[in-house]
């Protein structure tokens, strides 16, 4: 028997375990996970293409917006690809490979966290200052927040992942989770990890925190901008001009706090808790692009004008043949 303390070699692999009570389902939900991460990625990639394409759409929302697609694109393409081929039974994931997950993983979820409150911040100059909007959401400060979003984003979780890779791993190299999560790989470390988990904790909960209070004292000014509103269609438009991003805010922050539910609710089993965080990896990325393209109708408009230009093309090609003969 091999010695338990005994470190994998550096070019090792890590089994990623998935749902052990749960494989006579495997075949279902590979069809399932499938659909959605099709309907997700289609969905925020017409996003995408919409707002790049439709000058009328080449606004700070829309850039936003834009952003936020990417990113919801980025994320499910990081982890679900990888949760198809272990419902698949190709469960081996190299050394690297399960880092390169886990540092993209955190570093897109660590964007989303900064987009959201940099989209607060959008919504409180536009409903609380709205004559001095374009001047202080111009070009040069949307690009300016999207590049503090992205760096931000990509460069805290060096602190956590870079560190987590060095660390000697026992010869015990089953995940028991659907993907390279950051607790789940350092479970299975020799060495004595607890100061670097807790200051990975510390900072994600400092990120977390900052961002939700952030987005909370927006919010807050703008209730209070709105209240002091003299006409009901002036407040009415304020709310709409907001409502789409509060269901991504609710949404972003509930989903997580359902999945800190599950973790702790006994009854849940371990297979249970994994599956609600595998259908969190889809939640909000699934839902924007639905919240923003039944809500906005520029987007639709859009996609109306998009489409209608593409299926007049064959007509166009008919109607030219017919007149050739």
């Amino acid at each position: 028997m091999s010695d338990p303390n005994t470190s994998l070699p550096s070019a090792s692999h890590f089994i990623i375990v998935g749902m052990p009570g749960l494989q006579e389902h495997y075949t279902t939900l590979f069809f399932i996970f499938l659909l959605l991460f099709l309907a997700t990625f289609l969905g925020n990639l017409l996003i995408l293409v919409l707002l790049s394409l439709d000058p009328r759409l080449h606004t700070p929302m829309y850039f936003f917006l834009w952003n936020l697609a990417l990113q919801d694109m980025l994320l499910t393409t990081t982890i679900i690809p990888k949760l198809l081929a272990v419902l698949l039974g190709h469960n081996r994931i190299s050394f690297a490979g399960c880092f390169l997950q886990m540092y993209f993983y955190i570093s897109i979820s660590a964007t989303e966290i900064f987009l959201v409150a940099a989209m607060a911040y959008d919504r409180y100059v536009a409903v609380v200052k709205p004559l001095h909007y374009n001047s202080i959401i111009n070009s040069r400060m949307c690009l300016t927040m999207m590049c503090t979003v992205w760096a931000l984003g990509f460069l805290l979780p060096v602190v956590s992942v870079a560190p987590a890779s060095s660390v000697p791993f026992c010869t015990s190299n089953h995940v028991l989770h659907i993907v390279c999560e950051y607790p789940s790989i350092m479970s299975l470390a020799c060495a004595d990890v607890s100061a670097q988990v807790n200051l990975s904790l510390l900072i994600a909960m400092v990120v977390t925190w900052g961002a939700f209070l952030f987005v909370l004292f927006t919010y807050c000014r703008i209730i209070i901008a709105v209240v002091k509103m003299k006409t009901v269609e002036s407040r009415k438009k304020a709310f709409f001009m907001c409502s789409s991003h509060i269901v991504v805010v609710v949404l972003y922050y509930g989903s997580t706090v359902v999945e800190y539910i599950g973790l702790k609710v006994d009854s849940i089993s371990s297979d249970g808790r994994i599956f609600i965080g595998g259908l969190n990896y889809f939640l909000t990325p699934l839902v924007n692009p639905i919240i923003y393209s039944l809500r906005n109708e520029k987007i639709k408009a859009a996609a109306q004008r998009y489409f209608r230009l593409k299926s007049a093309f064959p007509r166009c090609a008919r109607n030219t043949v017919r007149a050739a003969k």
